[in-house]
């Protein structure tokens, strides 16, 4: 099964208000094992970055000016997705800057139903606990030390693990083996056991006469003292 982790950053937090996608990063996985391949794309925004959006991705007006337009740039996206699941954090932002930049050139939405929201999966399987990137990381002890500030192409790695995790860890299921390759039968090469007989464990004659001499030469042993002089002690 062929997913794709992602994850996007933007000149600002509202795509309706005016702000505009600015870089993505996509992780191939197949079968939850990562292959490899990713994409990486910035894009020219023809617009300001917010200076609260700067100060956590440090993207600036200035290393986008000679970025293609997203329009211009779409098609290697398209091509590298194809129609594999999505799997974002906290997808409904990445997912709504996504399509409405979709939309702007006339491509086709991309359907809700490929959406994957990890945020709402751990949600889920840990109820009350932090669900941000970085405790999620710090849960299932996946190394961020080198994230200083977000990146969509670092985060989407980061995510692909954090994803593998709440999704079961490297165990891929039976049913996914089943549909690729033939499972031999277990156990099928084990010779059958051989019943043998009891064994004769009983001393020999020679043995009990060798046991009995022994014990003879024994002085005053305990075994010898009678009940009535146990009694009377």
């Amino acid at each position: 099964m062929r997913e794709i982790v992602f994850d996007t950053e933007t000149t600002g937090l509202s795509f309706s208000g005016g702000d505009r996608l600015i870089e993505i990063g996509c992780v191939e996985l197949v079968n939850r094992i990562e292959t490899g391949r990713t994409f990486h794309a910035y894009y020219n925004p023809g617009r300001p970055v917010h200076p609260e959006a700067f100060a956590v991705h440090g993207i600036s007006d200035a290393f986008l000016s000679d970025k293609p337009f997203f329009p211009a740039a779409v098609d290697a996206l398209i091509d590298f997705i194809a129609d594999a699941p999505l799997i974002a954090h906290n997808a409904s932002f990445d997912w709504g800057f996504l399509n409405g930049e979709l939309g702007l050139c006339a491509r086709d939405a991309l359907c809700t139903t490929r959406m994957v929201d990890t945020l709402a999966i751990a949600r889920t399987r840990h109820p009350g606990a932090k669900h941000s990137l970085d405790a999620l990381c710090s849960r299932y002890g996946i190394d961020r030390s080198h994230r200083v500030l977000h990146g969509a192409l670092l985060d989407a790695q980061l995510l692909a693990q954090v994803y593998v995790e709440l999704t079961g860890g490297r165990q891929i299921g039976l049913g996914l083996v089943a549909e690729t390759i033939a499972v031999a039968p277990v156990f099928t090469n084990i010779t059958p056991s051989v019943h043998r007989a009891p064994r004769v464990f009983s001393a020999t004659p020679a043995e009990l006469a060798a046991h009995q001499a022994f014990m003879g030469r024994v002085k005053n042993p305990v075994w010898g003292i009678s009940q009535a002089t146990v009694a009377s002690g």
